[in-house]
């Protein structure tokens, strides 16, 4: 040993090749963990408690098979049912078929517990022991995922402290005349398209982006959508360049990847990014110029963030958001308030299409309500019948798929005790078409079933409806969208009759949000 020592001492490149083949070791170790020891652990943990899934594949788990099937189911024709559960989330509904409700897939090298039941479902997303926390997104999801919506503890509470003030019903009433405005333009725009005979026909899923768009833009912004336009076009391109990168979201360091996609999406980031810094910059700007606030979201939620900084007597910037936060938060304003509305507002129009009779309940309402005057804040709280309707539309075509979660410490659930690093997914779709807990006309489009509330809708009376989560996390718009889509609604209901097209073809898929693949061609009948 005496005569080693000095020769690997007197040999730099002996030091090397021994530090590197250490570190490739370390390397080695820790990715033999990530990929198979810690998957197999926990799935041995998982199975010896009884619960049945499927087998884990190094790497990519149920990735690649899930890609497979969604291809399989969007390549059939589907009739015009809102059984939808089959094309949208086949992977999802072979499993549970196969294996039961509660039961277990892989995502990528993580086990995914899918729970169904909806009183276990309110103990995971209720959280009340810290069991439980919004799984963190990648480096190329947290292009996408942002804000809010990708924070936990005491990050999360301080954003979601600052941002409450922005969606009270006060200043939601404030907005409502941007909201009109746009549906205004938007109706003005489709009345110079009527034909001779006052009908014509449009595909409704780009209009109905553009409208949330516009709607986005002036109730955050203050800004038109076409000053917005770009910011609007860009998070619409981020989304689709994100779900492409999902299969290879399980390759280590897929962020350092130099594929077109990655350098795209980064692109984009960047330009939403500068887009966002001039806004903001303005405003700020305009304030210290003696400018007033102004009552869109971003000026309630600088509001906001000034009066937390302030809120020991003397300004404290560790007590409010960056002008980073700021940016993220307002890309959430974006992605959600866009996406989520256009969705809700096109798939009501498909079904108010399939179901004429509601569509006609639905519009002696608002007749009998507004007339052909402008839909005020107290009118649009008051229709019932919008509402039923719009309930119904969520809970058959949920925006979101599925919510999820991770075990960040040991949780019982059920029966089953859950060690920590174990995703809980909570597949949405799945319990708004379930028969047992809707009955046996679980896809069927009943709007009467929220005839006596959302708490009153299933068959036993239990709260199973979360199309926009539920506990301490729920979505924070909510209002914001239910709101936009009841004006929406309420006015092209007030000017025109509408039908599906011949050329409609029902495909519900998912992209972020369930979308229709193939659009909605619609055609409309002017009043």
């Amino acid at each position: 040993m005496q005569h080693i020592l000095p020769q690997l001492g007197s040999n730099p490149w002996s030091l090397f090749i021994g530090a590197f083949t250490l570190l490739f070791l370390w390397g080695l170790s820790r990715a033999l963990e990530w990929a198979w020891l810690r998957p197999k652990r926990l799935e041995r943990a998982l199975r010896k408690q009884g619960l049945r899934g499927t087998m884990y594949r190094p790497l990519a788990g149920d990735l690649k098979e899930n890609a497979r099937l969604n291809r399989e189911a969007r390549a059939k024709p589907m009739a015009f049912s809102h059984d939808i559960v089959p094309r949208v989330a086949p992977l999802f509904i072979r499993t549970t078929t196969e294996f039961g409700k509660l039961s277990f897939t892989w995502f990528g090298p993580n086990p995914r517990v899918t729970v169904m039941d909806p009183v276990l479902i309110k103990e995971i997303l209720s959280n009340k022991f810290g069991h439980v926390e919004k799984q963190k997104a990648s480096r190329l999801g947290r292009l996408v995922i942002v804000g809010l919506a990708n924070h936990n503890g005491e990050k999360w509470a301080k954003h979601r402290r600052i941002l409450n003030p922005t969606f009270h019903a006060e200043k939601l009433k404030r907005m409502l005349p941007a909201f009109s405005t746009c549906c205004d333009e938007l109706v003005d725009r489709w009345e110079n398209s009527v034909g001779i005979d006052g009908s014509f026909e449009l595909d409704v899923w780009p209009e109905m982006q553009n409208l949330a768009g516009d709607v986005i833009s002036r109730a955050a912004f203050g800004s038109s959508y076409h000053e917005g336009r770009r910011i609007f076009q860009l998070q619409s391109e981020l989304g689709e360049c994100f779900m492409k990168a999902v299969p290879t979201l399980f390759i280590p360091f897929n962020w350092y990847l130099p594929t077109e996609n990655n350098k795209r999406m980064k692109q984009i980031a960047r330009e939403i990014r500068t887009l966002l810094m001039g806004i903001i910059a303005k405003r700020e700007k305009d304030a210290q110029n003696g400018g007033t606030t102004k009552d869109d979201l971003l000026g309630i939620l600088l509001e906001s963030n000034m009066r937390e900084m302030g809120q020991n007597g003397k300004s404290d910037s560790s007590l409010g958001m960056t002008t980073d936060d700021i940016i993220e938060e307002c890309k959430l304003f974006y992605f959600a308030g866009e996406e989520t509305t256009s969705v809700l507002m096109t798939w009501t129009l498909v079904v108010l299409c399939m179901h004429p009779e509601w569509q006609q309940k639905a519009r002696e309402e608002v007749l009998q309500q507004f007339g052909r005057e402008k839909p005020d804040f107290d009118g649009l709280s008051r229709l019932k019948v919008v509402s039923m309707i719009l309930y119904e539309v969520l809970r058959l075509y949920p925006p979101v798929v599925t919510v999820s979660r991770r075990t960040c410490k040991t949780m019982q659930l059920g029966d089953l005790t859950i060690p920590p690093g174990v995703l809980l997914a909570l597949p949405i779709l799945l319990i708004h078409h379930d028969p047992d807990i809707w009955g046996p006309d679980a896809t069927e489009f009943k709007p009467t079933r929220f005839a006596e509330g959302i708490s009153q809708a299933t068959k036993n009376g239990q709260s199973a409806f979360f199309p926009f989560g539920w506990g301490p996390r729920i979505c924070i718009g909510q209002n914001f969208a239910l709101l936009e889509a009841k004006m929406g609604l309420s006015t092209i209901l007030q000017h025109f009759k509408f039908e599906l097209s011949e050329n409609y073809k029902h495909a519900p898929y998912t992209v972020v949000t369930v979308q229709p693949e193939h659009g909605a061609p619609i055609k409309f009948q002017r009043l």
